[in-house]
């Protein structure tokens, strides 16, 4: 983008006026002391990275339009000692990405390789950030990124670190996520990774899509309420009564990939004239489990891109399919999401989904 065929030429004194990273500390409620960063593209697209989080996302607006689902609880400290059964779910604040790993994506399980709890600790885990870059558009810079380590790592066991990168461009309604995890410790360690994004009204609502193409099985095997062949699994419906509590659905997609090896799924609603479309790349993650939990007042889909389905690591490794890291080997993972508004951009996306 040229800054000089842009009509604030001449007119900025501070590139905020046009957007960039903000860093904070919440200071209220069960977040007190978590550290934030706001991250404003300039246009209408609007995030706040949790950076004592893994760096995940948590509230995202495109214009006045919330994108994301928040739990009740909202925003909380991390718990590191969260690891432990379901206790996770104490601290998932949902948000528009939660990640989860780093070796281990599922229910709680326990094995001769040790207890595991529900998704893993990575997003109880704080960041050290490394670099932040702010836009310089007067300059004719308008890329802006926030990097960050956490390091999930136990004495005597596995020593891994996320490296993780968000980044945009002021006036691109775009977000880029890079990430890579390595292996710092001298012995081989298992891997799995699952990017779980929450989307929540009134992006999500009924008569909205949920955009996907692939194989599906149901996550258990067996038809349920809302994945079998004669149901219109694609659209929103209204809030159900069966899924108070614990009710939910989920399939386990084999997501078909383009030519270039990207896969595409997302949300389109009509009635706000709107579509999110998250990218990611077939040979990182080849898997998608689309979460459909459509409770009264805990209304929310989610489209989880991951190095497996979330069966957990002792399945994973029954099956032969559980990710090792050599010490000082790496897996780097690519997933951008884009807000799109004008006709001609949402049909190209539902053109690439039909």
């Amino acid at each position: 983008m040229n800054s000089k065929n842009q009509d604030w030429h001449h007119k900025l004194s501070h590139h905020s006026q046009l957007g960039g990273i903000e860093t904070a500390v919440l200071d209220n409620g069960a977040g007190r002391g978590t550290r934030i960063a706001w991250i404003n593209t300039g246009t209408g697209l609007r995030y706040k990275v949790v950076i004592d989080r893994a760096m995940d996302i948590a509230d995202a607006f495109y214009n006045q339009h919330s994108l994301a689902w928040l739990s009740h609880g909202g925003i909380t400290a991390p718990l590191r000692s969260s690891d432990k059964g379901l206790d996770w779910l104490q601290t998932f604040g949902g948000g528009l990405m939660t990640t989860c790993g780093l070796i281990h994506v599922g229910g709680p399980e326990t094995d001769a390789f040790g207890e595991r709890g529900l998704h893993g600790p990575i997003s109880n885990t704080p960041a050290e950030i490394i670099a932040i870059i702010q836009p310089d558009p007067v300059a004719g810079h308008m890329e802006m990124s926030i990097t960050g380590v956490m390091q999930q790592a136990r004495v005597l066991g596995p020593q891994l670190v996320l490296k993780r990168t968000i980044s945009g461009t002021l006036g691109q309604a775009t977000i880029r996520i890079r990430d890579e995890v390595i292996n710092r410790g001298n012995t081989i360690a298992p891997h799995m990774l699952l990017y779980h994004f929450n989307l929540g009204w009134p992006l999500v609502n009924e008569g909205a899509s949920i955009c996907w193409q692939g194989a599906w099985q149901p996550r258990d095997g067996n038809p349920n309420h809302i994945f079998q062949n004669k149901n219109n699994y694609h659209l929103c419906p209204a809030p159900m009564d069966s899924h108070a509590g614990t009710g939910e659905e989920a399939a386990i997609i084999d997501i078909r990939a383009a030519a270039d090896g990207w896969c595409t799924c997302g949300i389109h609603n009509p009635a706000l004239g709107i579509a999110l479309s998250l990218r990611f790349q077939k040979k990182q993650l080849p898997w998608l489990t689309n979460w459909q939990h459509w409770g009264k007042g805990e209304y929310v889909t989610g489209l989880e891109p991951g190095t497996h389905p979330p069966v957990g690591q002792s399945k994973a490794r029954e099956q032969g399919t559980l990710l090792f890291l050599e010490p000082g080997e790496s897996r780097s993972y690519e997933l951008q999401i884009d807000l799109l508004h004008s006709d001609d951009k949402i049909a190209s996306f539902l053109t690439d989904l039909s």
